[in-house]
């Protein structure tokens, strides 16, 4: 991506808008912006997304906003925005002076509302949340409205001016956005915009009972900032649809008000997934309050403060995302390379020392007793252009490491064994003469001679000594806790699959090692100082637990990839290439909710399938291939025997609009269960909006579909006798309604049949009442 370093900007596809814009003269200035929910720390993946905005606005002499949209108030709190400004600015990301906060903005929102309601643009809906989804419609089918969308601009003013005042409870009331309910994207189809929640908020405190939601806030912020492009990540680009409508209309009461309005675009880019690795947050506090890390600053997790600790810099971080650069489709990328980017930073970064993992001591007999001196070693190799060196204290008895030594070695062991040589580093060649072992025969002593003619390493005899090892004078090192971390998943893809996520946790991801030594030279070194320990890896003392009195050491990555050969598949027959690809190009600037994306082949692939094949609409096709973990799931619930079609429909209508912000990955459920709420949905034992009730449940905290149906009383109602008591108190209850059906005003129906199935809970069966209703209604 080029973001921070300084080098020429490459030229992805964000950035070749950004140029066509600069050069046709549409904007002055670059704004752009990075904006959190305070509800968490940030991940290596929002790395990427912090660079990329930032990046543009630096090369473009632009300005990068940091904006919270703290519109959530019940998961947010001022710790998260503290550790957020921190990681932003330790990246590098330099937003000046001011901080914003989507907050400030309420009583803008709120005015805006307003206008919106007088306009007859908005109204209050006081549906049941099950009433609304069920209005909706599907993919296949336009909504309908609900009783309410009809009210008077007078009459949703006054509701929605009580629902500020705090006059109703939570839940009663929403303010929706009028629209399109024949839209083909499901999300303009009456969005809501505002909802009750009486709730305090970290920063206005108990000012607001009532709080925008992100796709109405959002833009709306943007708007207001100036941001000229607004950058997100791929899963918003259905949203871009309500997006553009919001900063219509914003920019319609900025003009009513005399105001000359902004006018932000949304652009989306694909997020970045890394194998080995979660992102979701849902399930990284699983691994947190399981006591399965030791929190979020875990040197194991993927979040920036986890990287933090285990000592990656900031430069490493930028570099890596700038390597991989801005794709249109998402994919996963080998965590290989993220190491890759981190030895090469270090390498450049961290100064050389000596540590012995498991120490074993060495004494050399002909080393005079009580002598003690110093050697000259330098902190860098020659191919590093560093300059800097330290005293190693070298005396009569030595650590080496365990491993270095082996009484019986197998043909290639060139460290130390019984009467042969070896070199310690930057020291002298050493022989082995004596092996003192202990009364249950375990090792504990080497009894050695060192020649004195080959200090510095070298042989003036020109023998040929093969191996070299690390040391530390026995009586000058410091003892020191040593953490090899690894990575923390087994698998490249923890969530592919029905099975726990945690099944793949790598057993090996942390080993504490007790009782190591190091040299003496790092005891005052400040927490976080970065070394390589020589032979084994890239360490850094810990930031908490790291004192002059208690040395921890984390190890931040290994001198090579050890995972590659286990990484490697079986060979498997070459498969036919597929004909290369033509460029995407470049699309125009006013683009349709349903277009296509670029996507990679085998996305692609089975894009064309699913639409040949399985007869999907080529929206369904196209939403469910342009990640492959929707294609996952739909082909997986489709395999135990759910019709293509329902499944599609159930993927695109339902879960889409469940996740909102997050990721397919990040849901808690798999084909088998899906597969179980299509069976149910098909064989009448709930109805369509019970099972949308069911997989939102599913989405958030997984479980089985059915125990939740049972558990939350969603059992379809067909029997005549139960339904019919219902029907007439809704038919009685609604005279004038029952008069406009029968002089012809037919399209009530979906009314009637929406007052049962709240009656109901929505329990009833939809197409059982209508026929119960018509019969009666005559």
């Amino acid at each position: 991506m080029n973001t921070l370093n300084g080098n020429t900007p490459g030229q992805d596809f964000i950035r070749a808008i950004v140029a066509e814009d600069l050069r046709n003269g549409r904007y002055k200035e670059i704004v752009t912006r990075f904006p959190p929910e305070p509800n968490g720390f940030l991940h290596i993946g929002h790395a990427k997304a912090i660079l990329l905005s930032y990046g543009i606005a630096k090369e473009t002499g632009g300005r990068f906003n940091l904006r919270f949209d703290d519109t959530n108030p019940e998961t947010e709190d001022v710790s998260y925005v503290e550790s957020i400004i921190d990681t932003v600015r330790w990246l590098g990301a330099d937003f000046g002076d001011k901080v914003y906060y989507a907050a400030d903005y309420f009583a803008d929102m709120y005015r805006f509302a307003e206008y919106l309601i007088a306009q007859g643009l908005a109204y209050v809906d006081s549906s049941a949340e099950e009433e609304i989804r069920e209005a909706r419609g599907t993919v296949t089918e336009p909504g309908f409205p609900t009783r309410f969308r009809d009210r008077t601009p007078e009459e949703n003013l006054d509701l929605f001016r009580r629902m500020r005042a705090g006059e109703f409870p939570d839940g009663s009331h929403v303010l929706r956005a009028k629209i399109d309910l024949a839209s083909k994207n499901m999300l303009l189809r009456d969005p809501l915009l505002y909802r009750v929640r009486h709730a305090h908020h970290y920063r206005t405190g108990d000012a607001w009972c009532i709080y925008p939601l992100y796709d109405y806030a959002h833009p709306i912020e943007d708007a207001i900032e100036g941001i000229t492009h607004s950058l997100c990540t791929l899963e918003f680009d259905n949203n871009r649809a309500v997006y553009d409508w919001t900063v219509e209309h914003w920019q319609d009461f900025v003009r009513s008000e005399g105001g000359t309005p902004a006018r932000p675009h949304q652009y989306e880019f694909a997020r970045g997934n890394l194998d080995y690795t979660i992102m979701s947050k849902r399930k990284l506090l699983q691994l947190v309050q399981g006591g399965l890390v030791s929190g979020w600053d875990d040197p194991r997790m993927p979040t920036i403060a986890g990287y933090r600790r285990r000592g990656v810099s900031p430069e490493a971080i930028r570099a890596f995302w700038e390597r991989i650069g801005v794709a249109r489709f998402n994919s996963r990328v080998d965590i290989g390379k993220l190491e890759f980017a981190i030895r090469d930073d270090l390498n450049h970064r961290a100064p050389r020392v000596l540590c012995v993992l498991h120490p074993l001591r060495v004494v050399l007999t002909n080393y005079p007793q009580g002598q003690t001196e110093e050697l000259e070693a330098p902190y860098w190799p020659h191919d590093v252009p560093n300059d800097g060196s330290r005293p190693l204290p070298f005396a009569r008895e030595l650590f080496i490491d365990r491993d270095d030594f082996m009484e019986d070695p197998p043909k290639g062991f060139f460290r130390l064994s019984p009467g042969g040589e070896v070199r310690l580093r930057y020291a002298y060649v050493i022989r082995c003469d004596e092996v003192v072992k202990d009364e249950n025969g375990e090792i504990v002593e080497l009894r050695c001679s060192y020649d004195p003619e080959t200090r510095g390493g070298n042989t003036p005899d020109g023998r040929q000594v093969k191996g070299t090892i690390q040391w530390v004078s026995a009586g000058h090192s410091l003892p020191c806790e040593v953490r090899l971390y690894d990575r923390l998943f087994s698998v490249p893809d923890p969530e592919a699959g029905e099975g726990d996520f945690k099944e793949h946790l790598n057993p090996e991801s942390l080993v504490v090692v007790q009782g190591a030594r190091i040299e003496p030279g790092v005891r005052d070194d400040a927490p976080g100082s970065r070394y390589q320990f020589e032979r084994m890896g890239y360490f850094c003392s810990d930031i908490v637990d790291s004192s002059a009195d208690q040395l921890v050491f984390n190890r931040t990555v290994t001198l090579r990839d050890t995972w590659g050969k286990a990484a490697q598949p079986a060979k498997t027959p070459a498969a036919k290439k597929a004909p290369a690809s033509k460029p995407a190009e470049r699309e125009p600037r006013e683009r349709t909710p349903g277009r296509q994306v670029a996507r990679p082949p085998e996305m692609a692939a089975a894009r064309a399938r699913y639409d040949s094949e399985l007869g999907l609409a080529p929206v369904e096709a196209d939403l469910l291939t342009r990640d492959p973990g929707f294609a996952t799931l739909f082909e997986g619930t489709v395999a135990l025997g759910a019709a293509p079609k329902a499944v599609a429909n159930w993927i695109v209508n339902v879960l889409l609009v469940e996740l909102k912000e997050r990721g397919i990955n990040e849901i808690a459920f798999g084909p088998a269960q899906l597969a179980d709420v299509v069976r149910m949905v098909e064989d009448g034992t709930i109805s369509s909006a019970a099972g949308k009730t069911v997989v939102a449940e599913l989405t958030r905290d997984g479980g089985d579909p059915r125990a939740i149906v049972e558990r939350r009383g969603l059992r379809q109602v067909s029997d005549e006798a139960a339904l019919m008591p219902v029907v007439e108190q809704v038919v009685a209850a609604n005279a004038g309604k029952v008069a406009e059906y029968r002089g012809g005003k037919t399209a009530l129906m979906g009314f009637f049949v929406g007052q049962v199935m709240r009656s109901t809970g929505g329990t009833a069966n939809a197409e059982r009442v209508r026929e119960l209703l018509e019969a009666r209604l005559g």
